[in-house]
């Protein structure tokens, strides 16, 4: 069932809209980190930074890596310092049971942020009682271990997990320490369900290379806490708190020279009601508040100063979403609005969305689908200041229409494919650019020093005249009852007469080709074997793949479990400067008792 881009939950089958549901529950001994899932969607380009589900970006559709949303079970998870940490997810892997990517503009239903894609990962309610312990070890003396125990009691259920993964790292200064925790609770009333959630997580990591060639440190804590309730069988409220800290240093072997230490709070309370029309038919309207707030400052010399400053503000929306679907009929419609406004006044934000589909045949469905996205500047996009990077306090928001045309087609139950063209065109894209080699062109008003422009900076600024043009494919194979076979290919352009001579940091990451290809067989006595290999090439930059492998058991008591990652060897980087972790492996046993 789909819960993005939709009034309501539908099955995959029936969306207008462009989304990939990735299954994690039974499955996650054959991943480090939620990251690992999100390869296997071709829409998704990760810029990661190193191993062990550390700081990485998402990117989708040509989008910057900060014009993607992330949700946990509905609830914002963007950080409002910078998106850089927007996959610091606080629940470990083991408690999410599924993922869910939405490719294409979402702001309509999802808001701020959502101008390229929306990811949500998804928890799910135990059904019985379990206990569940993995431990593991592996190459550059990684470790990593997982505690997760789960019951069920009438209307009420309830799970806690923890896990914690490190390793010295495949270089120097490229070490890292993970922990998350989490506990969510289900109880069943005659009002509705009550879900409640709280989970935290620790991260620390050796910075090299990820801001420059410098021997960083950096280390990210927070927590997020939750609470949502059924109102009957229509209404929903929900709230949810989040806390994010960031302490980073510039010179590990010498804190004293740089430290940054940010702290981030934001609040967020929704109330959704769900009305029928006819009989499968629904009308959804929504109010949403939320709200953020930063505490920035760091140390050099000795000497304490404001970094970000302190800042918070405030905004609100109402949305309302139709979605016909007429019984009997091959045809479905949604057509929404959404209008957000924020503190300070100043003019809001009208985002519509419509999309539909129709079944020309039994196994030939068609969609399409457009809309309006935008994102708000971060506190870093306003107010970061450092020797090589200028904020913009006069940033404006940027935005994008975007639409999408598509087909699904499945012949039988075992050979389904699917392809989908988009365009969007983006406006006041936010972007850190500079001019070292290119004189007499324009740069933002934000690199001027003293009325001086700055050189070799990189400043923050709004670009116009950029647009992306696509085309997303999958194949899905099943040859076999034990075997299946997937290829999915992505390929982008994307024009470029918004920088006018200028070098862009972060806009032109993209890449021009993305393949997927996996293939999984199922062993005797419950194994599985799998091989997955990704070609890749960013903008302007050379092609590299990259093949990893997994044989997992799946069954019984005892489950033991082999990763092999990048087994090609390939060196690479996902980000400009920021080497990947060569040939690797990880091995250890999972021990599963109850149902």
């Amino acid at each position: 069932m789909v819960v993005l881009g939709s009034a309501t939950p539908v099955p995959l089958g029936e969306s207008e809209r462009s989304v990939e549901i990735l299954p994690v529950h039974g499955q996650s001994l054959a991943a480090e980190s939620a990251q690992d899932f999100l390869r296997k969607d071709s829409p998704v380009f990760l810029e990661e930074r190193g191993a062990g589900g550390g700081q990485a970006d998402i990117v989708m559709r040509g989008g910057s890596f900060e014009q993607t949303l992330v949700l946990l079970n509905g609830f914002r998870i963007n950080d409002a310092q910078t998106s850089h940490h927007n996959l610091d997810l606080p629940v470990p892997l083991d408690a999410i049971d599924s993922i869910q990517a939405l490719a294409g503009a979402g702001s309509t239903l999802h808001g701020v942020d959502a101008l390229s894609g929306v990811v949500d990962f998804l928890t799910a309610a135990p059904d019985h009682e379990s206990l569940f312990l993995r431990t593991g070890e592996g190459s550059f003396q990684s470790n990593e271990e997982t505690l997760l125990g789960g019951a069920a009691r009438g209307k009420w259920s309830g799970r806690m997990t923890a896990e914690r993964n490190f390793s010295t790292g495949f270089m120097a200064d490229r070490d890292y320490r993970n922990e998350d925790a989490s506990g969510e609770s289900w109880l069943g009333s005659r009002l509705g369900v009550t879900d409640l959630l709280f989970a935290s997580s620790d991260r620390s990591f050796g910075a090299n290379q990820f801001y420059g060639d410098h021997p960083s440190w950096e280390r990210t804590k927070g927590w997020f806490a939750a609470a949502r309730q059924e109102l009957g069988s229509h209404t929903v409220a929900a709230f949810g708190a989040r806390r994010h800290t960031d302490e980073f240093v510039l010179l590990r072997n010498d804190p004293s020279i740089y430290e940054n230490n940010h702290v981030d709070d934001s609040w967020q309370a929704s109330l959704r009601e769900t009305l029928a029309v006819r009989k499968d038919s629904a009308l959804l309207m929504g109010l949403e508040a939320d709200g953020d707030g930063i505490d920035s400052y760091n140390f050099s010399g000795g000497a304490r100063a404001l970094a970000l400053g302190i800042h918070a503000r405030n905004r609100g929306a109402d949305y309302v979403d139709l979605d016909l679907r007429p019984a009997k009929q091959r045809w479905s419609l949604s057509a929404g609005a959404r209008e957000e406004i924020f503190s300070g006044g100043g003019r809001g934000v009208f985002s519509p969305e419509l999309a539909g589909s129709l079944r020309v045949a039994k196994t030939l469905k068609l969609r399409a689908s457009g809309g309006y996205g935008f994102r708000i500047p971060t506190y870093t996009d306003l107010y970061y200041s450092d020797p090589s990077t200028l904020g913009n306090p006069n940033l404006k928001p940027e935005s994008a229409w975007s639409g999408d045309v598509g087909a699904d087609w499945a012949p039988s139950t075992k050979l389904t494919l699917s392809a989908t063209g988009f365009y969007s065109q983006q406006h006041d894209t936010i972007d850190y650019v500079r001019s070292a080699t290119v004189p007499n062109v324009y740069l933002p008003a934000s690199c001027e020093i003293n009325n001086v422009q700055a050189a070799n900076v990189w400043c923050a600024g709004n670009l116009n005249g950029l647009h992306f043009a696509g085309v997303e494919t999958k194949l899905t194979w099943i040859p076999k009852k034990s075997q299946s076979v997937l290829i999915a290919w992505t390929g982008l352009h994307g024009a470029q007469s918004a920088l006018h001579g200028l070098e862009s940091e972060y806009v032109f990451n993209y890449p021009v080709e993305n393949i997927h290809a996996s293939w999984s067989c199922a062993l005797g006595r419950d194994f599985v074997l799998s091989n997955a290999v990704e070609v890749a090439q960013r903008y302007q930059q050379t092609v590299y793949p990259v093949w990893n492998a997994t044989l997992t058991h799946n069954a019984g008591k005892l489950r033991p479990y082999l990763r092999l990652t990048n087994l090609s060897n390939t060196g690479y980087q996902e980000i400009a400067g920021v080497n990947m972790p060569p040939r690797a492996i990880v091995g250890g046993v999972a021990l599963q008792l109850g149902r």
